[in-house]
């Protein structure tokens, strides 16, 4: 019995784990590698296993850079099922062909320019059909409902409280008469965040896989960050400008609209038109309204009162593209939410086109972002940017909201892990390389536990 640790090991993005046992080989995730151009590159370096060799995969939630992969490998060959909580499947099919459109895309402009320059064409990493294909392996799978996958393999998913479907992946290995449990945390949520379940509690297990996206650092309180939006919401509408919100269209923007809902007096919001322009956010929303037995207290109460979610008198569903280039010629008085969260791509890149240069625009980052992305370029306080070719000088507001993240911080992690009482191994993954040391650090001297930062590559002997 083996784990070895891929994707996700060197960096946040890629997430992918692979378990050998019974002369079966699972796959933990099969994530896309996001980033820098030259970061992403690596998408398309074949993977160190062949997909013919893969028994089952186990997806932990539909976030692209946990599942975008799996349409190539798919492409590649592999014929077997993919397991994921019941709401993930329904989110995967909006995300993987989402990710696939924008596969083809990048090819045909990439190929625009080899065309110019007499370069070999290329061929997008893979396919909406592909992705389609894909979707038909998706087998779904109820919280807390163990299940047998393979002979001597078994796994069962509990709610991690990071996005509709989000799953903490439960995996008992037997073979030759030994038994290991494993556990892999997939992405925490934070405890208390609007709409989902704190993360569930796991008590036992021989090796906990737990990631580490915050795991120096503390969000800022809930209540602050309730006021600090207010703040911002009231300056920008003082500055007769428009309010830009990048936002991943799964979670984060059903959490922002939730909120909207619920302060829409206090925050003043009927003095502005509210557009979600994100096809794949408005999709995802439906499937966040089709799911109430997995909301927490809070949103139950409200889906009972209200026949629509979010309950936004003045709420745009912009899907047409034409409805997304109209607001371009709003001034002022629009709140736009749009993706892509980390601001490389998506609709949100032609909103800051319109309103970056602008002094009375402001944007408000409410995610994490990647080095390299646009949107940490916004958060580093660059004085001009480059937007398709373009340079432009950044006169908007940037504002870093960071309580609203789906990550769990620092506190929210030591809390999940501090639930086992097994005394495991845990090894730390998903994160940038100082966060996981400090948060193994962590672990080692303050919780006592036997924490490692295992290195891509590298085999562990159960």
């Amino acid at each position: 019995m083996q784990i070895e640790f891929y994707g996700a090991t060197s960096g946040i993005t890629g997430s992918c784990h692979i378990l050998r046992a019974n002369g079966q080989l699972v796959l933990l995730d099969c994530g896309l590698i996001q980033g820098r151009r030259e970061i992403e590159a690596k998408n398309r370096e074949p993977f160190p296993f062949s997909p013919d060799d893969i028994s089952a995969v186990v997806l932990s939630h539909g976030h692209i850079d946990h599942s975008g992969r799996i349409p190539l490998l798919v492409r590649q060959g592999y014929r077997g099922p993919i397991y994921a909580q019941n709401a993930t499947c329904d989110l995967c099919e909006i995300l993987l062909q989402d990710s696939a459109s924008l596969q083809e895309r990048d090819a045909e402009y990439e190929n625009k320019w080899r065309k110019r320059k007499k370069k070999p064409l290329i061929e997008p990493l893979y396919t909406r059909k592909d992705a389609r294909q894909a979707l038909e392996h998706i087998t779904g799978l109820r919280y807390r409902e163990k299940r047998e996958i393979l002979p001597g393999i078994s796994i069962c998913f509990q709610d991690a409280g990071h996005i509709l479907g989000s799953s903490s992946v439960e995996v008992w290995l037997e073979e030759d008469g030994r038994a290991q449990k494993i556990v892999f945390s997939g992405d925490l949520g934070q405890y208390d965040s609007p709409i989902l379940n704190d993360p569930a509690v796991i008590q036992s297990a021989d090796h906990v896989l737990i990631e580490s996206t915050y795991g120096n650092r503390h969000h800022r309180d809930r209540q602050k960050t309730i006021d600090e939006i207010g703040d911002i919401i009231s300056t920008a509408r003082h500055d007769r400008g428009n309010l830009l919100i990048p936002a991943f269209s799964i979670g984060r923007s059903q959490e922002i609209l939730y909120l909207m809902g619920t302060y829409y007096d206090e925050w003043e919001l009927d003095r502005w038109e509210v557009f979600l322009d994100s096809p794949m956010a408005i999709k995802a929303s439906k499937v966040y309204w089709e799911y109430p037995h997995l909301y927490d207290e809070d949103a139950t109460r409200l889906r009972r009162k209200v026949r629509e979610m979010p309950h936004l008198r003045n709420l745009h569903l912009s899907s047409a593209t034409e409805d997304s280039m109209a607001i371009n010629k709003i001034q002022s008085g629009a709140i736009i939410i749009a993706g892509s969260g980390m601001c490389n791509g998506g609709r949100i890149i032609h909103h800051l086109k319109h309103n970056i240069w602008r002094k009375g625009s402001h944007v408000m980052i409410v995610g994490y972002q990647a080095y390299g992305t646009l949107g940490r370029k916004l958060v580093d306080g660059h004085e001009q940017v480059k937007i398709h070719g373009d340079m432009y000088r950044v006169h908007a507001k940037i504002h870093t909201v960071g309580g609203l993240s789906a990550h769990g911080d620092v506190g929210d992690l030591s809390r999940w892990v501090g639930n086992f009482n097994s005394d495991p191994a845990v090894h730390v993954v998903h994160g940038e390389p100082q966060s996981k040391q400090d948060f193994c650090d962590r672990l080692n001297q303050q919780l006592g536990l036997r924490a490692d930062v295992p290195q891509e590559g590298d085999v562990l002997e159960l």
